[in-house]
């Protein structure tokens, strides 16, 4: 009758016994086997594939007839390589996931495009400034003394400006969370005789080493309305925050664009 084996089992003997120079044996009973001497048993291949096996990827079971297929094509979390991978998208997950990827991807390609064009609208603007700049630490008068960031004074459009910055939007005793960010304001210190729509944004200067991704912010300026709101500082992470923290003081540099009216 003969003894059963698997068909990965059987070509493995088979390899075992050429790295020998030795005849592929049954493990069984020993007799010699060959290619030429075994024959398939279709009744127990049969059986076999009815029974349940795990996938690997979703721990579910399927007849083992199946679950090559299922594997390869029907399961949602195997690993899957970008559409795109080959222009060069890194992405690689589950395959339920890449649907969601490749619509973050789009989202952040069309928040890029957006910021482009606007760069290159103020661009053209006839009054565009920098000033190289240096956020020091303060504390404040308070009972509890909050941390917070000013530079010195600068000029910019015939106005005098400051910027200031706080960390977590000034929330109570950020050293206890472990999730870091930097919130600025830009204030205007002279009373402007017309109103003064500006852009601006953070960015490394010649000076800083800051990782900083570009944000633009737009605030109208007036006599009554001298502070903008506090926008985030886009660092790319906690750990970038805590590095700019540890240092005696945060240098940038500041773009601004006046549109004239």
């Amino acid at each position: 009758m003969g003894h059963l084996m698997c068909a990965a089992c059987f070509t493995h003997l088979l390899a075992d016994g050429r790295l020998r120079d030795q005849i592929a044996t049954c493990p069984n009973c020993r007799v010699e086997i060959s290619k030429s001497t075994a024959s398939r048993n279709l009744a127990v291949e049969k059986a076999a594939s009815e029974l349940p096996s795990e996938c690997q990827y979703c721990n579910k079971e399927f007849p083992y007839k199946s679950l090559d297929r299922h594997e390869q094509h029907e399961c949602q979390v195997r690993p899957t390589h970008c559409t795109y991978s080959r222009i060069g998208c890194q992405w690689h997950g589950p395959h339920h996931e890449i649907m969601t990827a490749l619509e973050t991807f789009d989202s952040k390609i069309k928040e890029e495009k957006k910021m482009f064009n606007t760069l290159i609208d103020l661009l053209s603007y006839e009054k565009i400034i920098f000033n190289d700049l240096q956020l020091k630490p303060y504390r404040t008068d308070e009972c509890l003394h909050k941390l917070f960031y000013e530079t010195a004074r600068f000029s910019a459009f015939n106005q005098q400006w400051v910027v200031k910055a706080r960390i977590n939007n000034n929330q109570r005793d950020p050293h206890h969370f472990n999730e870091r960010t930097i919130t600025y304001q830009l204030i205007l210190k002279t009373k402007p005789s017309t109103p003064m729509s500006i852009h601006f944004f953070a960015l490394k200067g010649p000076f800083s080493d800051m990782k900083v991704s570009t944000q633009i912010y737009k605030h109208e300026f007036t006599e009554h309305n001298t502070e903008s709101d506090y926008y985030v500082l886009p660092l790319p992470d906690s750990n970038e925050c805590n590095r700019l923290l540890a240092n005696k003081g945060i240098n940038f540099r500041l773009l601004m664009f006046l549109l004239n009216k």
